[in-house]
């Protein structure tokens, strides 16, 4: 028999799942326990310094709730969550590549017509959205859902603001047509700052990072027998593209919002010039 010692103690904790029948969930643990071993032989940590990680991974659950997921945001801004994502979205060269889904996507959100202004707070600089959905081989995709999300013109979701936003601001479900295009009205993103006022924020200046994420509008495109894709569009020459605090940010998913000012235009969409257009197409696998 074996004992616990410094050189045996993965050796000796893992000997403890032998039994257990799951065998993915054994090859997990197993691994897990290896790698968090190895850590703290590297790092030799203090008893201090072990009972602020537990302190702080408490204080994280802590501040977690139905409208704020700390856990989510941590593994972001370690580039966890982008990992997890690139791992399980590998996609043929053609497909439009995924991101992070982040911690502020709803699960609600209202089925708009095509065309919907989905600003209702009246901020930020008037963008008409447009584009496409098909499939590898250029077939357009109709009845594709296209749900859409982002911070308003102060850096801040709905959801983070449910006493000054609207409910369901900057949000909504659209559904392509007969030729898979889709258009719908909202403003042109900025960047912004994730929440700092949790554990995450005070990792994240401890350790000399800033916690901005270059402007970016929110996509889930699905239809059924495509592979959904969750990805970002991010507006070109944002400030953070190059340092994005969640790692989120892939060249093919910079676009240009290309302003317009022209009268009569911004008429026909109910907007003043000048306003901003982006073009932006979604190319689908097959599941």
């Amino acid at each position: 028999m074996q004992y616990f010692s410094e050189d045996s103690s993965a050796e000796v904790v893992i000997q403890q799942y032998k039994n257990c029948k799951n065998k993915r969930l054994k090859k997990i643990m197993e691994s897990a326990i290896n790698h968090i071993h190895e850590f703290v032989k590297e790092v030799e940590p203090t008893q201090e310094e072990w009972m602020f990680m537990i302190d702080y991974l408490t204080k994280t659950g802590q501040k977690c709730d139905s409208k704020r997921q700390e856990f989510i945001l941590l593994s972001d801004v370690l580039g966890i969550s982008a990992l997890v994502d690139t791992i399980n979205n590998r996609k043929t060269l053609n497909a439009t590549e995924s991101t992070v889904l982040g911690p502020f996507h709803v699960q609600n959100a209202p089925k708009k017509d095509m065309g919907a202004n989905i600003n209702y707070d009246g901020k930020g600089e008037p963008a008409f959205i447009y584009g496409s959905v098909s499939d590898t081989e250029g077939k357009p995709i109709s009845g594709a859902n296209i749900d859409v999300w982002q911070a308003n013109e102060d850096g801040f979701y709905d959801i983070q603001q449910p006493d000054v936003q609207p409910e369901m601001n900057l949000r909504g479900i659209f559904t392509t047509s007969e030729d898979g295009k889709y258009w719908f009205k909202s403003v042109k993103p900025k960047f912004y700052s994730i929440p700092t006022d949790g554990p995450v924020g005070d990792m994240i200046f401890a350790t000399g990072r800033h916690p901005n994420r270059p402007a970016h509008l929110h996509y889930i495109v699905s239809a059924p027998g495509y592979k959904s894709v969750v990805t970002h569009v991010f507006v070109r020459g944002s400030e953070y593209l190059d340092s994005d605090a969640v790692f989120g940010v892939k060249d093919s998913l910079i676009s240009e919002y290309v302003k317009i000012d022209d009268q009569e235009k911004a008429k026909e969409l109910n907007f003043k010039a000048p306003y901003y257009e982006l073009q932006f197409d979604f190319i689908l696998d097959k599941t």
